[in-house]
C-alpha cells in the first residue's frame, strides 16, 4: 500500500470513530416519549362511581368524584372532590370520607387532601365526624393515619390533636399530641 492509501485508511478510521459513540447511543427520543407518557393519564373521566369488592365479594369501598385520572405508568389515580363510603365490616355503617383532593395508589392505599371529614353514617357512633387537612387511609386494615391538626367530634365531645391513628374495624382511636377535649353534655 502507498502512502496515499494508507492516510485515506487513515481518515476513514478516524471518522468512524468519531461517529462510533453517535451510532451507539439509545435513542434518547425514544426515553423522552416514554417519561412524557408517564406523566399523561391512560384516561380520564368526569362524575365517576366505582364500587371495588373485597376477595370474599363483599364491598370494600365506594368513591365518587368530580373528575378522575389514572396514571397506569406510575401507579396512582388522582381524584378531584373525592367522596369515598368505606365498608367496615357486613351489617355494620359505613364511613363516609370528602376531601377536595384524593389519590389512591395501587397498594390500596389512599391520601385525601385540603378539608378532609369523615363522617360516621352509624349515628349512634361515639365519634360522629373527623375533619383535618390530611389523611391517609388503608383500605385493606381499614386504618386511618394523620399528622396534621384534626378536630374530632362526638356527641357532646370535642378533641383536638395533632394527629392521630385510627382502627375503623376496632374503633380504637389514638391521639398524638392532644390538645385539648371539651365535654359539654346536652348541647
Amino acid at each position: 500500500m502507498n502512502r496515499l492509501g494508507i492516510s485515506i485508511s487513515a481518515l476513514f478510521v478516524l471518522a468512524l470513530l468519531m461517529y462510533m459513540p453517535v451510532w451507539m447511543a439509545e435513542d434518547n427520543s425514544e426515553k423522552t416519549k416514554t417519561g412524557s407518557d408517564a406523566l399523561r393519564p391512560a384516561y380520564k373521566a368526569k362524575n365517576l362511581t366505582t364500587t371495588l369488592y373485597n376477595s370474599e365479594g363483599k364491598r370494600n369501598h365506594e368513591v365518587f368524584a368530580t373528575a378522575m385520572e389514572h396514571y397506569d405508568q406510575l401507579g396512582f389515580v388522582l381524584f378531584a372532590n373525592p367522596k369515598y363510603t368505606v365498608f367496615v365490616d357486613e351489617g355494620s355503617p359505613p364511613w363516609q370520607v370528602t376531601a377536595e383532593e384524593g389519590t389512591l395508589y395501587n397498594n390500596d392505599l389512599i391520601q385525601l387532601e385540603n378539608q378532609v371529614v369523615i363522617k360516621s353514617q352509624n349515628k349512634n357512633e361515639f365519634i360522629q365526624t373527623i375533619t383535618t387537612d390530611f389523611i391517609k387511609v388503608n383500605l385493606n386494615d381499614k386504618t386511618m393515619t394523620s399528622d396534621q391538626p384534626v378536630e374530632i367530634r362526638g356527641a357532646d365531645t370535642v378533641i383536638e390533636s395533632h394527629g392521630f391513628n385510627a382502627n375503623l374495624r376496632t374503633q380504637k382511636y389514638e391521639l398524638i399530641d392532644h390538645v385539648q377535649t371539651t365535654y359539654s353534655p346536652g348541647n
